[in-house]
């Protein structure tokens, strides 16, 4: 997932621009009919009754890579809506199923380090993907067309061959139907706000960074190089880092980080400036693991699977409209749109003060406590 993710990535925002003249309204649009998918991963509960989930996870990245390798073909507005669409159908999926087999297969103690760890494979990966589209562009001169066809159909062959892999049984079977619990309401609201505070960011920053300072795919590809060389060295120990602080104190020290960091992109005026901010935010991104551990401490073990769907879904409520309508507003005034994103970071901040320093069934938050109901 990380090849063509990659690619798709870096790409977007100098393909809009160059090739299907997009300005921030049809940038906006387009990233919302992206989250739909993902506003409907509640589905995946469905889907499972009649597919086992690694199974479903190898063809969802098959159709992610379908989506990614059709993109450059396709250089008009709905074309690119269309695609976007089909990519995000396998990435949302795919995404759902890692983050349930990942807390389902991991132990409470171990989950924070080993989901860095994970972090760090994939952003290996995604070195590897984002030099080969540096090189692409700046050495050997290849169109968008063949590079997004490159990257969708290495993730097609990497789907064939895990589909070869052995089926690893769940110690606990997952329920089959939707879970929506009160007492996970502290988890729900942390992740809808962190939704609403990432769409903002990874629409309207890369955005800014074309549209406002002239950066070339190939320097885009160079950030994301960046970024991703940071959580290779970085994200394995941040997740020990969370495992030893605990979730409250590493969700403070996000949020207080992505508040300065949105508001100084506000009011940025200098390319540098702007790219280090950039890299920061992509640094405080790791410290988000320590929503997922908080979740796996007050769940039921049996909840996870449909939990990561409805998390997902939640996740999205403010992806798909979002984007849309701060689409329109940045047309008038970009500053605003990250002073949006300010307010979300301030929200999540007030909200991670409520989760206890020892979370776990039964002490899910300090205030606002809501009694266990049996299934």
């Amino acid at each position: 997932m990380p090849v063509g993710f990659a690619a798709w990535t870096s790409l977007l925002n100098n393909f809009a621009i160059e090739r299907v003249a997009f300005t921030g309204v049809e940038i906006g649009i387009l990233q919302s009919l992206r989250e739909v998918p993902g506003f409907l991963a509640f589905t995946v509960v469905f889907v499972l009754l009649v597919i086992r989930e690694q199974r479903f996870a190898v063809i969802s990245v098959a159709i992610f890579g379908l989506g990614t390798a059709l993109t450059g073909f396709l250089p008009t507005e709905y074309g690119l809506y269309f695609t976007a669409v089909l990519m995000s159908i396998g990435f949302h999926y795919f995404e759902t199923i890692r983050q349930s087999l990942s807390l389902q297969w991991l132990s409470k103690e171990e989950a924070p380090q080993m989901l860095g760890r994970l972090i760090a494979i994939g952003s290996m990966t995604s070195l590897i993907a984002f030099s080969c589209v540096w090189l692409l562009l700046e050495i050997f001169a290849f169109d968008y067309v063949w590079i997004y066809l490159l990257a969708g159909g290495t993730s097609i062959l990497l789907a064939v061959a895990m589909a070869g892999f052995p089926y690893f049984e769940s110690q606990i079977p997952q329920r089959k139907t939707l879970v929506l619990r009160q007492r996970y309401w502290l988890y729900y609201g942390l992740t809808f706000l962190s939704g609403a505070r990432r769409q903002i960011f990874m629409v309207f920053a890369g955005f800014l960074m074309v549209e406002k300072f002239g950066y070339s795919a190939a320097n885009i590809a160079a950030l994301f190089l960046i970024n991703h060389l940071f959580n290779w060295f970085f994200a394995e120990r941040i997740g020990g880092l969370i495992g030893k602080i605990g979730e409250r104190n590493a969700l403070t020290i996000e949020y207080v980080g992505l508040v300065c960091v949105f508001t100084m992109y506000a009011f940025v005026d200098n390319a540098y400036m702007a790219a280090g901010l950039y890299i920061l935010d992509h640094m405080f991104f790791a410290f988000a693991i320590a929503i997922k551990t908080y979740l796996q401490k007050i769940a039921d073990p049996s909840d996870l699977a449909s939990t990561a769907g409805v998390s997902f879904t939640i996740n999205h409520i403010a992806a798909v409209v979002i984007p849309a309508v701060l689409g329109v507003v940045w047309i008038t005034s970009p500053s605003a749109v990250f002073l949006v994103g300010t307010a979300f970071a301030l929200c999540s901040l007030v909200l991670s003060q409520n989760v206890p320093r020892q979370p776990e069934e039964g002490n899910e938050v300090i205030w606002g406590r809501v009694a266990k109901v049996q299934a």
